[in-house]
């Protein structure tokens, strides 16, 4: 992943205090994990490094779209992401990553790759259910779309088959209240 270089911050040559580093984000960043959930993707990344004497704190901002097919009709569309992250890095004897929220890291360590945490943080972003907007204002015309108006069972057939019971039915109802 020689790729990925590009995301690992060397934090052992840096002042203790507050750095800042950007990232774009684009198609190629999740061809790299081999990814191919998404069309296209523009996200921005500000992520601000605190650098403290015994830990680093590690703050993830991701704003921008990435181009999805939308669940019910399969149309490409962009769907925002607003999203923030907040990690914290130890020092300890050995690596350990059980808890999401704390990394630790053995003490002769210099480096940290953050783009494992980007990655999880733009798709975690994007909803589980994945519907064009134009479907939930009504302006996205389809052929999909239509074909399931058509065959979408009607309002009004509920009432006449509540009217049209089997009589075999009130023959058991009988049967529960004869008790």
């Amino acid at each position: 992943m020689k790729a990925l270089k590009a995301y690992m911050i060397q934090f052992v040559g840096l002042k203790v205090g507050e750095h800042s580093f950007d990232y774009h984000i684009d198609q190629t960043f999740f061809n790299n994990f081999e990814y191919e959930e998404f069309n296209q993707v523009d996200v921005k990344i500000d992520l601000k490094l605190i650098k403290k004497t015994t830990l680093l704190e590690l703050y993830f901002e991701a704003s921008g779209y990435v181009n999805i097919n939308c669940d019910l009709t399969n149309e490409p569309y962009n769907q925002p992401i607003e999203d923030h992250y907040k990690l914290v890095v130890k020092f300890g004897s050995e690596y350990n990553n059980d808890n999401e929220d704390i990394l630790i890291i053995p003490h002769g360590e210099y480096e940290i790759n953050v783009a494992q945490y980007i990655y999880e943080l733009i798709v975690l972003a994007v909803p589980a259910k994945r519907v064009h907007p134009g479907i939930e204002d009504g302006t996205l015309k389809s052929d999909i779309l239509s074909k399931l108006e058509e065959l979408s069972p009607e309002h009004g057939n509920n009432e006449k088959e509540s009217e049209d019971i089997d009589p075999r039915w009130d023959n058991l109802k009988k049967l529960l209240t004869d008790k």
